[in-house]
């Protein structure tokens, strides 16, 4: 016992956990965020309003039960650096605490009380094979812990692989997702609600395509949840 708690000690002095948010060495009660960092997350609050920013970018385009962000994300600010580590740096850790930390908050809302799946973003194959697993899977696992409903990825896929969002206009956006993803099955949606789930929202597009996809099978409805939002009220 004693060897092995000089061993650990030696490997915190040579290898320190550091907070994936601000980069600054965790204590030893802290995990993957230190103190500061988790009392300080931009939380945007937009669950406990159905008429949110977030569930406005969709009016008219396509009839979701809800839709909300968890925490605003600015450039260079702690949500993107949190996001950077979970796609880019294999951190699927961070993507897992954000999303049950977000379900925690969500299994509260009546509206998702009957929630039948968790449903995230579909990745290409060939991103999957690149990146080594899909970022919106993670969070959806994370949010699955805390609100105990089954997360569904099987017969929803991304048949298409596109170019990145990123830069591209918001026409450009929709144009770039258009009829991309399909259901094996349709009856697996029926009467079924779906919650998608992404990492971060800018125009909606991606999620539209989902939705109006999902909302093929009969009396199927979906709502939205991601882990980041540029918008702000």
């Amino acid at each position: 016992m004693v060897i092995q708690t000089l061993i650990n000690d030696l490997s915190a002095v040579i290898y320190p956990k550091l907070c994936l948010s601000c980069y600054n060495r965790l204590t030893g009660h802290e995990n993957l965020l230190c103190l500061p960092c988790l009392t300080n997350l931009p939380v945007t609050n937009f669950h406990k309003d159905t008429e949110n920013p977030v569930s406005k970018i969709f009016w008219g385009r396509v009839p979701l039960t809800f839709a909300s962000a968890y925490l605003y994300f600015s450039a260079k600010g702690m949500v993107q650096r949190m996001i950077h580590q979970l796609k880019y740096k294999h951190k699927k850790e961070v993507g897992f605490l954000l999303g049950k930390l977000y379900g925690v908050e969500l299994q509260k809302l009546s509206i998702l009380k009957n929630l039948d799946y968790l449903v995230p973003v579909p990745l290409h194959p060939h991103k999957i094979k690149k990146r080594g697993y899909n970022q919106s899977e993670v969070i959806a696992q994370g949010m699955s812990e805390s609100m105990s409903v089954q997360v569904y990825t099987e017969g929803f896929i991304r048949s298409i692989h596109t170019d990145t969002q990123t830069k591209k206009s918001k026409y450009k956006r929709w144009e770039n997702v258009d009829s991309i993803f399909k259901i094996k099955d349709k009856q697996t949606f029926e009467n079924k609600h779906i919650l998608l789930i992404d990492d971060v929202i800018t125009t909606g597009a991606t999620l539209e395509s989902c939705a109006q996809e999902i909302l093929k099978c009969r009396n199927a409805r979906v709502s939205v949840a991601t882990i980041a939002t540029a918008m702000r009220i």
